[in-house]
């Protein structure tokens, strides 16, 4: 894990170079000449209008980025990999249009769309599905400042995923072109994107697995940068999994979550043997009423309560439902996490398979849409299994199954009526698109 790789000073010096300074001045002549060059080849047209919105992120980004990160421009590791699997994933697609026919500036301004209507997706997946846990309870101003802050990570596959196909689908109804062929020219390019957003998420340490003593398993550090080391710990600087495993008793011993039949109250449904927790008597399906004396109204209160025990390596006083009380041991926060499974590393081996798969179905398909078909088949079936091995995403709807898992139903679903679909049009392809290089 590297979450922050290095900073990027906003002056060298003494000559600014973020926010009104140099990065400015290039920017402001560079989108000065992109914009000529663009109207003298198409006017004012789709094309010059489709880069508009990235010239304007860019711009404020370069303008606003000292006000959200005053001590530097933080580069992470999960962004350079997000950045790399967009510019793999947008570089692929190139490669087949041209194959195809198709002129690479379409590609561009449909990158363009997907990548930013991906974004903003995967960011509001995230925050649906983590509200309880990250964002209830802040200031208005707390709250729209976290909901912002991507740099830290807080992306979700699927949400990226039905963001992208949103934007997809409007650029194809706007430019009128064929929309099950385009999918079919995306699909691979999308699973190399994702091999590396997943590479990302391993730097980043989300999307975390449960405890294995697999020979390859990995730890995650203690605190999520090194730049943080000199700093005072707290529960936002610790790594992902570090994190949640304190916060749920893991590394006492015990694992918390929350009741089969109601969220009012964190169950203990792991103790291991011979840990402060098993001598101090808790056993599985203990129900916790209060923590050192306050008392729990819910799994969350009782994770918070226990981190910020952990951190201060004070005794827990646990009060049992049943009117029980143990005292469990302090213990000594370690340096690293527990051994977990890599799930982004699978996930990454995963989307790999995956996008050499379409590259060489490509040839042979019979009709448009047969690769996008496979995608919603194969994809959804492998992310449901991998989310039995995650640990970072809890059950909802009360299915007993995570967010991730009811998607990936939806989408299965979606694929199989699409196969039929198929099954039901005449042969023929818009593109014979080859996978040799």
């Amino acid at each position: 894990m590297c979450s922050e790789l290095f900073r990027i000073p906003y002056s060298v010096g003494g000559v600014p170079i973020f926010g009104v300074g140099l990065l400015l001045a290039l920017w402001a002549i560079a989108s000065a000449v992109t914009l000529t060059s663009l109207i003298r080849r198409h006017g004012w047209g789709e094309e010059t209008f489709g880069a508009l919105p990235a010239l304007v992120l860019l711009g404020a980004a370069i303008l606003f980025l000292p006000r959200v990160f005053p001590e530097g421009l933080p580069i992470r590791g999960y962004g350079v990999f997000l950045l790399l699997g967009i510019i793999s994933g947008v570089g692929l697609a190139m490669h087949l249009a041209q194959k195809g026919g198709l002129p690479a500036e379409v590609i561009l301004s449909l990158a363009i769309w997907m990548v930013v209507c991906g974004i903003i997706g995967a960011r509001l997946f995230f925050i649906v599905e983590y509200w309880n846990e990250k964002f209830a309870g802040l200031g208005l101003r707390d709250t729209l400042l976290e909901i912002i802050n991507i740099p830290e990570g807080g992306l979700v596959i699927f949400g990226g995923f039905l963001g992208a196909a949103a934007g997809f689908v409007a650029f194809v109804r706007r430019h009128k072109l064929p929309l099950l062929a385009l999918a079919d020219l995306v699909s691979p390019c999308m699973m190399v994107g994702l091999a590396f957003g997943r590479v990302g998420c391993l730097m980043n340490g989300c999307c975390y697995g449960g405890q294995t003593d697999l020979p390859w398993h990995v730890t995650f550090p203690k605190l999520s940068s090194p730049y943080e080391a000199r700093e005072t710990i707290s529960d936002q600087r610790l790594s992902p999994p570090y994190a949640d495993q304190a916060s749920r008793g893991e590394l006492h011993g015990f694992r918390i979550d929350p009741g089969p039949s109601s969220t009012e109250f964190a169950v203990v449904t792991r103790v291991d043997l011979n840990s402060p927790a098993a001598q101090a008597g808790l056993v599985v399906g203990d129900s916790l009423q209060a923590i050192n004396g306050s008392a729990l109204s819910s799994t969350r209160k009782a994770r918070n309560k226990i981190l910020e025990l952990f951190l201060t390596e004070q005794p827990l006083a646990l009060t049992l439902r049943d009117g029980k009380r143990l005292v469990l041991a302090a213990v000594p926060p370690p340096e690293r996490s527990r051994p977990v499974h890599p799930t982004q590393l699978y996930s990454a081996i995963d989307a790999a398979l995956l996008a050499w798969l379409l590259w060489a179905f490509l040839p042979y398909r019979s009709r448009d849409g047969q690769a996008i078909a496979l995608l919603l088949t194969v994809h959804p079936v492998t992310r449901f299994l991998l989310e039995i091995i995650r640990t970072d995403e809890p059950a909802v709807f009360g299915t007993g199954l995570s967010i991730s898992q009811n998607v990936s139903v939806g989408l299965l679903a979606a694929g199989l009526a699409l196969w039929w679909h198929l099954s039901r049009k005449p042969q023929g392809i818009t593109w014979p698109l080859c996978a040799s290089p």
